[in-house]
């Protein structure tokens, strides 16, 4: 009966470095599973908007329609006096047909839309039951940065994940490069030995040994040569591979605050086309009750106002979407931990 241990002296680090690069791999794993709730977490943000978006469109143009009907009423009333032509009810008529040959299209991409949030979600499109969103009832925040200190894109979970894979080869080639070098080992024994059960750990019986082990590799044809210069090869591409994704994240976080710098021009300049275009309808409306203007002049009127009020809604859309963009180029957000702001959002 006896009890033996060993004990390996880890001199050159090839274990604890091994310890190293198993830790890192855990890091880069935790660092993936947080890129897919950030990723999802922004394409549920930007389908809502779409399909608020789209919802939003339908009903302006379903609005338009109803004016258009309107008008196409009053002028076969006003032809059947002989008030006004034919031409200009088949004007009214072609405009009236032309807007609603758009809506199956909206129709369309509405429903695709709400198929792709439902998948994001994680039920069938015929189980997904959605509250109405509306554009307008959501704010932005009121202190997004104009310029953003780079140590913010370091919280980006692809960023983390290259460099844990950057860390993990690293310890990797410390690995390969202690298993080049010899390897010392303790060993130690203690017990008794006897020629019957009854008669261990009696007087005389008793057994030990110590033992020192001193192991180096010598023939392996260049094998550990060439696993030590792989390792320093995956190192380079780790590090490549990390430097690649810092510059594409300064490029995403670059590319976010220009895009919402212009989506603020743009959807400024939209309010006021919109504005505008409001106003000219309804002084042509006026106009054309009093005789003052003709159909085309209201045709084209109500054509402008349709397009400035569907520009207008696609210009807020771009800003939302454009906002939410910048906080995933962030990962996450650009105040706070990044790691709470997963943890809410997988919440």
């Amino acid at each position: 009966a006896s009890v033996s241990i060993g004990y390996t002296l880890d001199l050159f680090g090839g274990v604890r470095r091994g310890v190293e690069a198993q830790l890192a791999l855990a890091d880069y794993q935790r660092a993936q599973l947080d890129t897919t709730y950030l990723t999802l977490a922004a394409n549920v943000v930007t389908a809502s908007l779409q399909e608020a978006s789209l919802r939003e469109q339908l009903r302006a143009t379903e609005q338009i329609l109803d004016s258009q009907r309107k008008s196409l009423d009053i002028a076969e009333k006003q032809q059947q006096i002989g008030a006004k032509s034919l031409s200009d009810t088949l004007a009214v008529r072609t405009q009236l047909a032309s807007t609603e040959a758009s809506l199956p299209p909206l129709r369309a991409r509405l429903a695709a839309t709400r198929n792709q949030l439902a998948t994001y979600l994680g039920s069938t499109p015929a189980q997904l039951e959605l509250k109405p969103l509306r554009l307008d009832a959501i704010t932005l925040p009121q202190d997004i940065p104009v310029s953003l200190p780079s140590s913010l894109v370091e919280q980006r979970p692809d960023i983390r994940a290259a460099a844990a894979q950057l860390h993990a080869a690293t310890a990797q080639v410390g690995v390969a490069t202690a298993a080049m070098l010899p390897q010392i080992s303790l060993s130690g024994s203690a017990g008794s030995q006897a020629l019957h059960a009854g008669d261990l750990f009696s007087a005389g019986t008793g057994a030990w040994s110590l033992g020192l082990g001193l192991t180096q590799p010598l023939f392996h044809g260049g094998e550990l040569l060439h696993k030590k210069r792989a390792a320093q090869a995956g190192l380079d591409k780790a590090l490549a591979d990390w430097q690649q994704t810092v510059l594409v994240a300064f490029q995403n976080v670059a590319d976010a605050l220009q895009a919402l710098e212009y989506d603020a021009q743009g959807l400024a300049a939209q309010v006021n086309a919109e504005g505008a275009a409001a106003q000219q309808l309804t002084l042509t409306r006026q106009q054309y009750r009093v005789g003052a203007t003709g159909y085309l002049d209201l045709l084209n009127a109500e054509r402008s106002y349709q397009q400035a009020r569907i520009a207008l809604i696609q210009a807020r859309t771009s800003r939302l979407t454009d906002t939410a963009a910048l906080y995933a180029a962030l990962g996450g957000s650009w105040q706070g931990d990044s790691n709470q702001q997963v943890a809410r959002q997988s919440h």
